[in-house]
């Protein structure tokens, strides 16, 4: 954790602000300096005077590429939400609830609801459930909020190109402000962990390690110099793991105990998260290209990333379903093939025919039935 607050300070003490004033000039003869419309005309004590004239092009021709505002109309739900369409705010609560992404936090929170039935020992009552929401609250709110302010910080220079009005690049947080939220909500989420592996009698702080490895992970997933999202098959993989594999682990670990089988096969569907990622990929492809991220959509072009994308989800649930048939579990595995078959359709009708267009069309109509299919197979797991 302390390489982390070195690394993150020293970023924030090096970033140098481009548009610096000129100190006072100490010189031989005084000069005086007017402005004109054109240029600067300087005159010394001898009097004689130079006009330096900017050229016509700098001064009056460039201007900037990307709008400083965002889009009119813009909506207040989005913007506490934390999506594209949001209205501007200048309401520092909202604008740090707005860093945070609320939107992401129900992937991490049905995680640790497939976890816990997977344990097969939640039971309803009083405790289960403050122990489960408790451990909600750990998921989602604080360590994806860290998840999602971090990113935001190290993705300031892409969303200056795509999305300049975000809150970070537009300048409505200061920096200050946003290094305070990551240490406010990382060490939120690791001392939560804490108290529910005393709370779940653990000997070995299970909680506290996966916490732990899942908020390195998205340290290194954003921040130099590895910056797994670099590399689109590193990065999306490590983010669908991150969604769907770490809830999980922490909702069984809660209430009962981990086994070999259930981290290889939430693994495996992390492969599906992989493709859910790739998803959000095809809407940042300019900034993406301009930075030198190679996202899969960079790399192998649109038309070819939304077959992998597509492959990659609906691979990973037939050889879930596979596993359960072969595990002795038909009804489990039909169930599953039953949510696969709407989700293809959606795919076609959807996002193969424009990812950037339909995006959040696709994954509003076809991810309900992916999380259902999740959290049939922590059912099949139960049993």
């Amino acid at each position: 954790m302390t390489s982390i607050l070195n690394s993150v300070s020293s970023i924030l003490s090096s970033r140098v602000n481009s548009a610096e004033r000129l100190g006072a000039l100490s010189l031989r003869n005084p000069v005086d300096f007017t402005r004109r419309r054109h240029g600067w005309s300087t005159s010394d004590s001898s009097g004689r005077r130079l006009v330096v004239r900017a050229a016509e092009t700098e001064t009056d021709k460039v201007k900037s590429q990307v709008p400083d505002k965002a889009p009119a109309g813009g909506s207040s739900i989005n913007q506490l939400l934390g999506i594209k369409g949001a209205a501007q705010e200048t309401n520092k609560w909202k604008i740090r609830l707005q860093l945070t992404k609320p939107v992401t936090w129900p992937p991490l929170v049905w995680g640790v609801v497939c976890g816990a039935a997977a344990s097969g020992n939640f039971h309803w009552t009083p405790e289960d459930v403050a122990k489960s929401i408790l451990c909600m609250l750990m998921s989602g709110p604080c360590l994806t909020g860290y998840t999602q302010t971090i990113n935001d910080w190290y993705d300031r220079d892409i969303d200056a190109i795509n999305e300049p009005y975000r809150p970070i690049p537009s300048g409505a947080i200061s920096e200050q402000e946003v290094i305070t939220q990551v240490w406010v909500l990382l060490l939120g989420g690791l001392g939560i962990a804490g108290i529910l592996d005393v709370w779940a009698g653990h000997t070995t702080p299970t909680l506290f390690y996966l916490a732990l490895g899942g908020s390195l992970l998205s340290y290194i997933y954003s921040a130099p110099p590895l910056k797994l999202k670099q590399n689109g098959w590193v990065g999306n993989f490590a983010l669908g793991a991150s969604y769907i594999s770490l809830p999980w682990w922490a909702g069984q670990a809660l209430f009962g105990t981990l086994t070999p089988d259930v981290v290889v096969l939430t693994l495996l569907y992390s492969i599906a998260g992989l493709g859910i990622a790739i998803v959000n990929d095809f809407k940042s492809v300019e900034g993406d290209r301009a930075m030198g991220l190679q996202s899969l959509p960079v790399a192998f072009g649109t038309e070819a990333a939304k077959w992998i994308c597509v492959g990659a989800i609906d691979v990973t649930q037939l050889s879930v379903a596979g596993y359960l048939l072969a595990s002795g579990k038909p009804y489990y595995a039909l169930a599953l093939l039953a949510l696969i078959i709407p989700q293809i359709v959606f795919q076609f009708k959807y996002f193969l025919k424009d990812p950037v267009k339909y995006d959040v069309k696709y994954q509003a109509s076809a991810q309900p039935f992916l999380v259902l299919g999740i959290f049939v197979t922590a059912l099949a797991s139960s049993h």
